[in-house]
Order: structure tokens, then C-alpha cells, then sequence
């Protein structure tokens, strides 16, 4: 199975959300099997803990990261985690913001 990059996928992407089966990893865990929704400027998977993690580019080269509790109602706030840049060398990962947050999605092709 070829992975391609999520992350750069989406960039160029001006459709409605759809998922794709591909693997991820949140501050340099193992990496896991996930769902990759991609939507326009962004993306969203759920995270094994069950919550849910949504990526939001904001300018060139910069992007926001949330977390939304696995519980969470309608018009609740998630978690900010502040602003992401790339990571040198390592396409479709991000990390910067809250805590050096991290996170990698590359989804299969």
C-alpha cells in the first residue's frame, strides 16, 4: 500500500469532506490505524483515547490544532493547541503550539 501525504493532499483539495483509511501519530506515539477526513483547508481524525483531533491550515506553512472530548455536545469549545508549522523533512507531519504538540496523517493511495 503506497502512503501519500495527507497533510499536502488536502492543501489542494476544494471539495466537500470525505474520508480515506490511512495511519497517524500524535506526539511521537506509535502510529495508528485511522480515518482521515479531508475537508478544503483541513483535516479531522479520531484519536484512540477517542477523541477527536481537527486541523485547520490557516496561512501558508502555518495551521491550527484542536482537540474535541469524545463526550463533547454541540456548540462546545474543543481544546486549542495553538499554532502548527511543517516539519522539516517529514511531510505530512506538523508540531509546535501547546505542550510541542505533534502530529503526522498520511492517508493510502
Amino acid at each position: 500500500m503506497r502512503l501519500v501525504v495527507g497533510a499536502l493532499v488536502w492543501g489542494a483539495m476544494a471539495v466537500a469532506a470525505f474520508a480515506a483509511p490511512g495511519q497517524c501519530v500524535v506526539r511521537d506515539g506509535a502510529a495508528f490505524d485511522c480515518d482521515v477526513a479531508l475537508d478544503g483547508s483541513g483535516l479531522t481524525f479520531a484519536l484512540p483515547d477517542g477523541k477527536v483531533f481537527s486541523f485547520a491550515l490557516i496561512e501558508d506553512g502555518v495551521g491550527a490544532g484542536y482537540l474535541v472530548a469524545p463526550d463533547a455536545a454541540p456548540g462546545s469549545r474543543p481544546e486549542e493547541l495553538g499554532q502548527l508549522v511543517p516539519v522539516p523533512d517529514k511531510p505530512g507531519c506538523w508540531m509546535g503550539g501547546r505542550d510541542d504538540f505533534s502530529f503526522c496523517a498520511q492517508v493510502a493511495q
